[in-house]
């Protein structure tokens, strides 16, 4: 049954996720689903360790190689030993700071100063999208570096970017991109061909590390009232999560929801739609896979994976 399971959610992810968006990994995740001796190594972890965005990001910060599928099953098996290690210490931690160009409409245009309060924050470059410049077509917000490109369908691009008084994480596991090995780690987890997102990433983290923010290891639920309430006063906090919530187990996710509704201010969520208690969508647009855009449970807009996107409908 394990197996089973792995054989569809590999051929999933090659078929929604990285199809036109990774030649590379829609090829190797084809592979990894009719390969029956690496499905059964993967099986042998725990189900959270399992996905393909880990597997062949650990393969990447190894060494390995994930161009062709046999080489990439030789280096597997035969290396399996410290590709399971380092899938058990490991989580997907892709900290991608383009998707601060689909949050930003909503950040603009809530009561401002805002208080930013990110779940799964990893090193936490989601947390200044008062400090990034935007390209929405020819609409250009702010200056510096990055920029981040998104193509905006259904809405005018926002005017000005959000005020913000004060920043925190919260994370499992948080990285520090002022640490050489914990920026490996996430360029390692940027697939191949995406030569601009690891551009972005070295420039988002250049912005982070001359203004660390407050990133704290605690739990989603647990730990997210008590950090909640240091906000401080005057402030419009936001509890927002990116392609976060799709790793958490479904009755932690449900804890999560109900947690996050009895706190002041808002609930910026852009994820998986299985992840985001909603019903009566449109159809996401055809493609790549999409997040959902929801701010409170309202369901505002179907955004790109990185952020390169964003189809609003509400």
């Amino acid at each position: 049954m394990q197996v089973t399971a792995l054989r569809r959610s590999y051929a999933e992810f090659a078929a929604r996720e990285a199809r036109g968006v990774s030649p590379t990994y829609e090829r190797l995740a084809d592979a990894v689903s009719r390969d029956d001796r690496l499905l059964a190594l993967l099986a042998t972890v725990p189900p959270a360790k399992r996905q393909p965005n880990l597997l062949f990001g650990v393969v990447r910060l190894l060494g390995g190689p994930v161009g062709d599928p046999a080489a990439f099953h030789g280096y597997v098996a035969g290396n399996w030993p410290a590709v399971e290690a380092e899938l058990r210490h490991r989580g997907t931690q892709t900290n991608e700071a383009g998707r601060c160009a689909v949050l930003l409409p909503v950040l603009a245009a809530l009561p401002q100063p805002l208080a930013l309060l990110e779940v799964g924050a990893s090193a936490g470059l989601c947390l200044y999208p008062d400090r990034y410049a935007y390209r929405y077509g020819d609409h250009v917000l702010g200056d510096g570096a990055p920029v981040l490109d998104c193509a905006a369908t259904g809405l005018t691009p926002p005017d000005r970017r959000p005020e913000v008084v004060w920043r925190a994480g919260l994370d499992r596991n948080p990285l520090d991109v002022t640490d050489p090995a914990d920026l490996a780690w996430l360029e390692a987890l940027i697939w191949p061909e995406h030569t601009r997102r690891r551009a972005r990433l070295r420039a988002a983290a250049a912005v982070a590390a001359a203004d660390p923010p407050r990133l704290v290891r605690g739990d989603l639920v647990d730990d997210l009232p008590g950090l909640a309430a240091q906000a401080p006063a005057g402030s419009t906090l936001v509890v927002f999560h990116s392609s976060v919530l799709y790793q958490v187990p479904a009755p932690r996710r449900a804890a999560f929801a109900e947690v996050v509704r009895t706190l002041p201010g808002h609930w910026l969520a852009n994820d998986g739609r299985d992840a985001i208690p909603v019903d009566d969508l449109p159809p996401s647009p055809a493609g790549p896979f999409r997040n959902l855009l929801a701010l409170d449970g309202r369901p505002l807009a179907w955004t790109g994976g990185h952020g390169q996107s964003i189809t609003w409908f509400a």
